[in-house]
């Protein structure tokens, strides 16, 4: 089981980003995901997550209404539309994919999920 993030890189502040979920040796649509976030120095958050079934999605207060997650499951692969970016998102970016499936719910505690891609990061200038 693989996870690469792609998309990172640097941004005014105001700006978007997309950023890339893909799986390979898993099935990311029969999984729910999760997008964490860690910047140098920092514990590591959530940032939100989509569920299996229904794609419900859930976001952390600090990017909701900014940031939305969503599947193309023919592509296999999961995205982070990132929009207004602020002084405080810069960070590695990570997906993980839960192992545990119940439809219609995602977890946002990052001991939830069983494997991880390796991060990608994005810088936001002022």
């Amino acid at each position: 089981v693989q996870l690469v993030e792609s998309g990172g890189g640097l941004v005014q502040a105001g700006g978007s980003l997309r950023l890339s979920c893909t799986g390979s040796g898993i099935t990311l649509g029969r999984h729910p995901i999760g997008w964490f976030r860690q910047a140098p120095g920092k514990k590591r958050e959530a940032v939100g997550c989509i569920s299996v079934g229904d794609g419900s999605t859930r976001y952390a207060d600090s990017v909701k209404g900014r940031f939305t997650i969503s599947r193309d499951n023919a592509k296999n692969t999961v995205h982070l539309q990132m929009h207004s970016l602020k002084p405080e998102d810069p960070a590695s970016y990570f997906c993980a994919a839960d192992q545990l499936i119940i439809p219609n719910i995602c977890a946002i505690a990052d001991y939830e999920y069983d494997y991880w891609g390796q991060g990608t990061r994005v810088t936001v200038s002022s």
